[in-house]
């Protein structure tokens, strides 16, 4: 039985360093291990489109669906704070380019 080492590309905080960034700026990759990824936004309809659009750039960047585990969505009402916290619960794996690096893998190893 032999062992491959698959090698990536990742940030500090353990995503892929092409992981296309959300735009917003309060939108953020967070770093916990079920990688909730952040939109805040006081306008709830902007926050939902900014984690629609990075979710397809990130869609299309992993060449298949993100697992997302859930959808998380609050409030902040501190004074400055953006009002809506709007979080998309992603699969760390999928965030760090595994699914990339395997195609990466098989395609090396057929040719």
């Amino acid at each position: 039985m032999s062992e491959e080492t698959i090698r990536l590309e990742l940030d500090d905080s353990g995503v892929s360093v092409d992981l296309p960034k959300p735009s917003g700026p309060h939108d953020q990759v967070q770093g916990v291990p079920y990688r909730p990824v952040e939109f805040r936004d006081d306008d709830l309809p902007a926050a939902l489109e900014r984690s629609a659009k990075w979710l397809r750039e990130a869609q299309n960047w992993l060449g298949e669906p993100i697992d997302v585990i859930a959808v998380h969505l609050d409030y902040d009402d501190r004074d400055g704070a953006p009002y809506y916290d709007l979080k998309l619960m992603c699969n760390e794996e999928d965030l760090a380019g595994a699914p990339i690096a395997m195609r990466r893998l098989r395609s090396d190893s057929v040719g």
